[in-house]
């Protein structure tokens, strides 16, 4: 792929730096000379007949983000189409126009307390709920896939596996560690797959542990096995004794193996966060204001358990990757 210069005009827009690459992509910052509004350009090319995925899925990405219009999820301005020459219907490159989001991903930066856990999973069911009742599933939420700002103010980006409510894809697409059971074994996609993705992410942010999806491991003959024999997740209080009762009690019900065991809508999950940001927020104040002890260092964990002796409520920020 041809590697754009810092200071060269693409499409109008003047490249300002390289923000990262993809699989098939790479991201810049632009800037439009004239209203020196700064945008994010990806730019996709197809460089083998086997690149035509990732140039159907930047259209696919366009076509969804053009109908969606919310604070919580990036917004798209324009795609920009290449053919090779005049005479050509094919196209051979897309550039992607979008907003540029200031902040860091929850996979670079997780929150670190549980209340602003509970604040920017909220943003972001509400953003998957408004997306559910447009009629799309996202299909790949996950910590890379919510940025946060200075503010704790969130967008949800990457549209790319996004598609309509009750799609059956032709082959398994997600990220293997947050991917719902129904994404495996190719079975239609609903609202409840995104409760899951949602599920499996608030579980790696609070404990960083990764729930036991069927594709976490890798083993290809996964996607045939019965979904009774896919291992339960094991709730998130053994990883990290300080989640509260009632977020350890949602996000497990998100990662229910069952689609019919989770939460009812997205919306639902909205609620139960409002709830538990809440609830949080109040017993935080109290204990600013000496009625409620602070917490002492939990004890129930021995030393021989190393990786869970220093968790605190407080502090979320990197216990340590695990599987």
């Amino acid at each position: 792929m041809d590697i754009k210069k810092v200071g060269e005009m693409v499409e109008g827009y003047r490249v300002m730096a390289e923000l990262g690459r993809g699989a098939a992509s790479i991201i810049y910052l632009v800037q439009e000379p004239k209203s020196k509004q700064v945008w994010a350009l990806k730019h996709v090319a197809k460089e083998s007949p086997k690149d035509q995925r990732f140039l159907d899925q930047t259209e696919s990405e366009y076509q969804i983000a053009s109908q969606l219009d919310h604070p919580r999820i990036r917004k798209i301005e324009r795609l920009i189409r290449i053919k090779p020459s005049m005479l050509s219907m094919q196209v051979s490159e897309l550039y992607l126009v979008m907003e540029m989001v200031d902040g860091a991903s929850l996979e670079r930066e997780p929150p670190k307390t549980f209340e602003e856990a509970a604040g920017i999973f909220e943003q972001v069911a509400d953003a998957i709920a408004y997306m559910n009742a447009k009629g799309f599933v996202h299909a790949d939420m996950k910590p890379n896939n919510i940025v946060v700002d200075n503010e704790l103010c969130c967008k949800v980006i990457d549209l790319g596996q996004s598609c309509k409510l009750g799609t059956v894809k032709g082959r398994i697409q997600g990220t293997p560690d947050y991917i719902a059971p129904e994404q495996v074994h190719l079975r239609p996609l609903t609202e409840k797959t995104d409760i899951y993705n949602l599920g499996a992410t608030m579980y790696w942010v609070l404990t960083h542990h990764y729930v036991p999806t069927a594709l976490a491991k890798g083993d290809s003959l996964l996607p045939s096995v019965d979904d009774n024999l896919i291992e339960k997740a094991t709730p998130t209080t053994v990883f990290n004794p300080r989640v509260p009762e009632l977020f350890d009690k949602l996000i497990m019900e998100c990662v229910e193996v069952d689609p019919a065991k989770r939460p009812n809508s997205m919306r639902d999950v909205a609620n139960r966060l409002n709830l538990i940001r809440g609830k949080l927020a109040a017993e935080a104040e109290l204990r600013r204001s000496g009625l409620l002890p602070r917490f002492e260092p939990d004890q129930r964990k021995s030393d021989s358990d190393p990786e869970k002796k220093n968790l605190d409520v407080r502090v979320l920020s990197n216990p340590g990757p695990a599987k």
